[in-house]
């Protein structure tokens, strides 16, 4: 008897799917852009996915070896809830999605942010307001920016340039996430 074996569903698969997308539109595309446009389109209040993301999130969450990636997706939605643009969600009904585990990451992420904030003042470090980003018409655009980048109460904008800088200087980064790897994921060198 022939046993047919089924390649396991990539993680960037079964985002796409928990996003309402296209998963053969990724080939050749970085994990880090998938993240983006997954985040991108699920925090969307028309998408109705971002339930399913986040369920995704908590899942990745239980195995170790997907930590990052899991990591760079929450922190993608959180950077699209903090611009308080009506037609992304809004941090707190993200916040109310959250599994446990999910919540847990949620919240390193805004403590890491919130010491990048600070160091950013301490060091005389000037923020740009966001309003210009936010203006940005051109949806890839908005995907790559929006999602690299937050908005913060003040109306500053804060972004992963800020974060690689942080570290960079010796501050401490993220439990088991480099944002100076994120960026290097990015570029596609990590």
């Amino acid at each position: 008897m022939l046993f047919s074996r089924r390649r396991p569903i990539s993680r960037t698969h079964q985002l796409l799917t928990a996003a309402g997308l296209n998963p053969k539109t990724a080939d050749g595309t970085t994990e880090f852009a998938i993240c983006q446009t997954a985040a991108f389109h699920a925090t969307h209040r028309d998408a109705d996915t971002l339930p399913a993301v986040l369920a995704l999130v908590e899942t990745l969450l239980l195995d170790e070896s997907h930590y990052e990636f899991a990591t760079g997706l929450l922190e993608n939605i959180q950077n699209l809830t903090s611009h308080g643009l009506p037609h992304l969600h809004t941090p707190e009904e993200a916040v109310a999605l959250l599994d446990p585990r999910s919540a847990i990451c949620w919240n390193t992420l805004t403590d890491f942010w919130t010491s990048v904030a600070t160091w950013c003042t301490n060091t005389g470090l000037v923020l740009e307001t966001s309003e210009e980003l936010l203006a940005v018409q051109n949806e890839q655009l908005q995907t790559l920016l929006w999602t690299t980048n937050r908005t913060l109460p003040t109306g500053a904008k804060l972004g992963l340039s800020h974060a690689v800088r942080y570290e960079k200087a010796g501050q401490p980064p993220m439990p088991a996430y480099s944002h100076i790897t994120a960026a290097l994921r990015s570029t596609g060198q990590g």
